[in-house]
């Protein structure tokens, strides 16, 4: 990725994609049977904002059941991370869940989001800035799936304190997944931990639903790729031409979430022309669950082990604390 440095009033440091990046990747999806693109480049500042409204919608209980969790237990996940910590969150968002930590923590040293919308990030960080003063806010703008260089706190941390909620971890391939907790140990060093969220495995007809709400705000959210696309890259997707579909394949323990062609057409992107069969389905994310013995079979591949866990009281979720082997 071309590295871009920028530094703001919120000392940001931008890394984001450039729109080269985002045209050799969705060039290389288009180009796998079947065709992909990448889930990550849903979030520009409307994805984000429609990402918000996803998880206000009743079915999609995974970010109110981790509010709760982390609500309940947030005095034990605090005392596992101990005082004078440099939190480093992938994927930020919104920051709802990074303000219960934050409140909880004890001296914390420095916050670090790692996301890749910079609009979210800026306003995010802007709004814990407020609550949170003694807090050094070090935000960056990047795609975390790629190596990052951490800014320097102006106070030496004790540790390096990951913070990985939502179950993002799930939109990752098992390959993918092991790349990326290989770089988030490497960034946390040997005296680091993190805090990651898994959704548990549960019955189907939760889990579709949560994926397909009635609302259809998930389906815009989908929809939103080919428009960022569109405007970013100059391709011309008809959003008319396309529905989103998601649905759970149990024997691979994951959602899988397509955008179905309404009917024969072309699309173009970079001056490359691809075909679609009518009701072909191009792959745009994947969302694992987990059981428990799954999950440490991963952690492990990335020579991290569980020290921790917290589930809500359906075991729905799960909050899994890592460390170094």
């Amino acid at each position: 990725m071309n590295a871009v440095l920028a530094r703001t009033e919120a000392s940001l440091t931008d890394l984001r994609p450039t729109p080269g990046d985002i045209t050799r990747d969705a060039l290389a999806g288009l180009a796998m049977s079947p065709k992909q693109l990448p889930s990550k480049y849903f979030y520009d500042e409307r994805g984000s904002q429609l990402f918000e409204t996803i998880t206000r919608q009743p079915e999609y209980y995974l970010t109110r059941v981790e509010m709760a969790l982390l609500e309940s237990r947030m005095a034990d996940i605090a005392y596992a991370i101990g005082p004078q910590a440099h939190v480093v969150e992938y994927g930020s968002g919104s920051g709802r869940k990074t303000e219960q930590l934050l409140e909880c923590l004890h001296d914390p040293v420095a916050y670090t989001p790692i996301e890749i919308s910079r609009s979210t990030v800026l306003a995010s960080t802007a709004r814990l800035a407020q609550l949170f003063p003694k807090i050094e806010m070090l935000p960056v703008c990047a795609d975390f799936t790629r190596p990052v260089e951490l800014p320097e706190p102006a106070r030496e941390p004790r540790h390096i304190q990951m913070f990985f909620p939502g179950s993002t971890l799930g939109n990752f391939t098992h390959h993918e997944s092991v790349v990326l907790l290989r770089a988030m140990h490497a960034t946390m060093g040997r005296r680091g931990q993190a805090l990651i969220g898994i959704d548990l495995d549960k019955d189907t007809a939760t889990l579709e639903a949560a994926y397909n709400d009635n609302a259809g705000v998930t389906a815009q959210f989908t929809l939103n790729l080919l428009a960022r696309l569109n405007r970013e890259i100059g391709s011309d997707f008809d959003l008319d031409g396309f529905r989103h579909r998601a649905v759970f394949a149990r024997e691979r323990g994951r959602i899988e979430t397509f955008l179905v062609s309404q009917r024969a057409q072309e699309v173009t992107v970079a001056g490359q022309r691809f075909h679609f069969a009518a009701a072909e389905a191009m792959l745009v994310e994947y969302s694992h669950k987990y059981t428990d013995a799954g999950f440490e079979q991963l952690v492990a591949s990335a020579d991290l082990k569980v020290v921790d866990g917290w589930n809500d009281p359906r075991d729905w979720f799960g909050l899994r604390m890592l460390e170094p082997r």
